[in-house]
């Protein structure tokens, strides 16, 4: 074995088990544990104590304990990336929206929040949500209404979009708790664990998450998440938001 390959193992390790169990892996090397050991408490570690095994322990050590350091000052950095809907560019890849919007959803492991103005029925965003809600996501979302929007919106009720989900909760902007004439909630965005954030024009619909060209930004770490998500605790708290029946 080379630092190389210890240069692999631990870059592995860390993609597929993150930097607290490689700095458990490292502890436990530390204290001496025996291989079996370490591996009862991370399993998948074999191949980094293989590596490990390969160079002088006393600068191996110290270098994957900087490199799960590293990794972790990395993770909590903020990243922001472009998202697009409608055709692409062969030149300038993109992200698509349906796929942002889809990735948002999957990863939501405890709170998950949507804000649309329009909405009509999508099946794989449906499945999506219902199957956030089975693993104990706490799922809202909050939509327009024909009422709050007056005559540029018609047909169905956005809300409808989602119902049929269990345990989803629904929330909107009461036309009287409105104080400026005409005024619309126009929000689209996502909201997952208060650590990924998607902006976007596009509404929850098939044409504005697949079809138009619309455009957003997925914010991934940093204050912004955090801040939205807020925000719209604070607009529901005071009342200016209300649960949909």
């Amino acid at each position: 074995m080379t630092w190389d390959a210890l240069e692999k193992a631990g870059a592995d390790l860390l993609r597929r088990l993150g930097p607290s169990a490689l700095r458990t892996v490292l502890d436990h090397a530390l204290d001496r544990w025996p291989r079996d050991a370490i591996l009862r408490a991370t399993p998948g570690a074999g191949t980094l104590l293989d590596a490990l095994e390969g160079v002088d322990r006393s600068a191996g050590l110290p270098y994957l304990t900087g490199l799960a350091a590293g990794y972790a000052q990395r993770a909590g950095e903020v990243s922001v990336e472009t998202v697009w809907s409608g055709p692409a560019s062969h030149h300038v890849p993109v992200r698509a929206t349906a796929a942002v919007l889809a990735d948002v959803v999957r990863e939501a492991r405890h709170e998950l929040l949507l804000m649309t103005y329009s909405a009509k029925p999508h099946q794989p965003l449906r499945d999506a949500l219902g199957a956030a809600v089975s693993r104990g996501v706490a799922v809202s979302v909050v939509v327009e209404t024909l009422q709050g929007a007056g005559s540029a919106l018609s047909g169905d009720e956005p809300y409808q979009a989602f119902t049929g989900v269990p345990g989803l909760e629904l929330w909107h902007w009461p036309a009287s708790k409105r104080t400026e004439p005409g005024a619309k909630m126009h929000a689209k965005l996502a909201v997952a664990d208060r650590r990924v954030l998607l902006v976007t024009s596009a509404n929850l619909t098939q044409s504005g998450v697949a079809k138009n060209i619309e455009a957003g930004l997925l914010i991934r770490g940093g204050t912004a998440p955090v801040r939205a998500a807020e925000h719209v605790d604070a607009l529901r708290s005071s009342g200016k938001l209300t649960r949909l029946n």
